[in-house]
């Protein structure tokens, strides 16, 4: 089997695999959070959970960019700089910043997103940096690019805030629940979510690519049930929690 058999093999599994996950979701919370629960065997600290399944995404990224045939067009090296800022700040320093963070993770939850992180590194780094047609300098005026690239930054800049306005509802030390209520969060639940959404999708629009696609896709078929999850929670947790705020879309859902 030549190596492009086995990526298109495996980018197909990743499109087959997210609409799995999408309908397995609405069924079932995965048990990690504030749905941790018994029966899915050991477990280690969660922020160091954290660390091993996330760390895999930026170490394969780079290698298939210092393997790659092509990848010194600017375009390619801001694609490089997009994905490390993204997950050199979720591998080595989200885990860290969390509050309450003594909880465990489960083994096998993340022996499954090592797996993704590291697949889905290798399907969008080898693509860009081996397999697709050269990025040129012309790429860096296509609107496909600039919408893209807005797009990853302003999901970016939502998904970092809306993180830190959670972590501000906590005292170091405290691991309760607080009805969180300041910007996007008037909207909705979840806006940390929706910034994770707008970010990979800005870069699936950025890339003009199946892998880029199948990335966005996989993030919306696993953010979208565990928002829904989550707006469910808080409302039934807190009498109080505000009737009009909506899961994941201001004014829709």
């Amino acid at each position: 089997m030549t190596e492009r058999a086995l990526f298109d093999g495996l980018l197909l599994a990743m499109f087959m695999l997210a609409g799995l996950v999408f309908v397995t979701l609405f069924f079932m919370e995965a048990p990690y959070g504030r749905y941790a629960r018994r029966g899915w065997g050991p477990g280690i600290r969660r922020s160091l959970g954290w660390l091993a399944m996330e760390s895999a995404a930026p170490i394969v990224f780079v290698v298939c960019f210092l393997m790659g045939d092509h990848r010194d067009t600017p375009a390619l090296l801001i694609f490089l700089l997009m994905w490390e800022a993204h997950y050199i700040h979720r591998a080595f320093i989200y885990p860290f910043s969390l509050r309450g963070s003594g909880g465990k993770m489960p083994v096998l939850i993340i022996g499954f997103g090592l797996l993704f992180n590291a697949a889905n590194a290798y399907l969008n780094g080898r693509y860009l940096f081996h397999f697709a047609p050269d990025y040129g300098t012309e790429w860096l005026g296509d609107p496909r690019f600039i919408v893209g690239v807005a797009l990853f930054v302003i999901g970016f800049v939502f998904n970092r805030w809306a993180d830190r306005a959670l972590r501000g509802l906590r005292q170091p030390g405290e691991s309760g629940y607080r009805i969180p209520g300041c910007g996007l969060y008037k909207l909705v639940s979840c806006p940390n979510y929706l910034g994770e959404i707008i970010t990979w999708t800005g870069w699936a629009v950025a890339t003009w690519s199946l892998p880029g696609l199948a990335f966005a896709v996989w993030t919306a078929a696993n953010l979208a049930p565990r928002a829904r999850s989550h707006h469910a929670w808080y409302r039934e947790r807190f009498p109080e929690y505000p009737p009009k705020r909506k899961a994941l879309l201001p004014g829709l859902w």
